[in-house]
């Protein structure tokens, strides 16, 4: 496996892989690598001639200063990880390399990128699109590997791709979570022992209300999601919504969509910690 600092470095090497008639496969990355991201690479080795994992925590989509502080930077534990994968090349550039000038492109794609994550978050989609757009023309891949934990970005990105007019194929990856149901995620780092405890509360309360749902209305599957949540202590939802998975708008009836998910985002712990996931109740 061979790490690259440089655009121009990567492009030299993946040039000869194209002239070979390797098809490429890219799965961008933050770093703080866990089995979720694991999962996406192994996938990607499988399904392409050679395999790409950028390594690039991008200050563009926080709008927190504290929240890019704190995340988690472990650049050598993630190369070994990917090794193990089977990656064949990690792009970890400088911010500098990636925005040798700022970036003022605005990407905006209502109503998708503008309700839940876009409206708590903004400017964060854009720079979701800032660097995505950026990593897709770096390397030109075949298909490019997203996990359904970000569920919302997955949505942006197609609809990024359209706007670039890019050929690239989107391939969405199961959320991979722990044996008592937390979603895998670079934050869960940052949990304390005991708000580590208390966090698969989200899935559990989510998980349950999918039987709920069959017998109750859109609007008491909500409430009694956020109830059943608010009522552990060190867990508050900032956000639930009940929405059509293609266009990201509210439901308010089950008969409203074929495709029908639950986006939560909850505030874990003293810090806190801003925690995501979802549950697909139709479709």
């Amino acid at each position: 496996m061979k790490v690259f600092n440089k655009i121009v470095d990567l492009q030299n090497e993946l040039f000869m892989c194209r002239k070979e008639g390797k098809e490429i496969g890219l799965v961008p990355t933050m770093g703080a690598l866990h089995e979720g991201h694991a999962s996406l690479v192994k996938r990607s080795v499988k399904e392409n001639g050679v395999t790409v994992v950028s390594v690039f925590l991008n200050p563009t989509q926080f709008n927190d200063q504290g929240d890019l502080d704190r995340y988690p930077r472990t650049l050598d534990a993630d190369c070994k990880l990917l090794e193990a994968c089977g990656a064949d090349y990690v792009f970890a550039p400088s911010v500098k390399e990636v925005y040798p000038t700022p970036d003022t492109r605005h990407f905006e794609f209502p109503p998708v990128s503008t309700v839940m994550e876009g409206a708590k978050r903004p400017g964060h989609f854009n720079g979701v699109c800032q660097v995505v757009s950026r990593l897709f023309y770096i390397v030109r891949p075949t298909r490019a590997y997203f996990g359904e934990k970000d569920w919302q970005q997955i949505a942006v990105i197609k609809q990024l791709v359209k706007y670039i007019n890019s050929d690239v194929q989107i391939v969405e990856c199961p959320i991979v979570r722990d044996e008592d149901g937390l979603a895998k995620s670079s934050r869960n780092t940052l949990l304390a022992p005991d708000e580590r405890a208390i966090a698969p509360n989200i899935y559990k309360a989510l998980k349950e209300s999918v039987e709920y749902a069959k017998t109750h209305t859109v609007q008491e599957t909500h409430d009694k999601v956020v109830a059943d949540i608010n009522a552990v202590e060190g867990l508050e939802v900032e956000y639930f919504q009940i929405v059509d998975g293609d266009s990201l708008q509210d439901v308010s009836s089950w008969e409203d969509s074929a495709y029908v998910v639950g986006c939560i985002t909850v505030y874990c712990g003293k810090t806190p910690i801003r925690l995501i996931d979802h549950i697909k109740y139709k479709g």
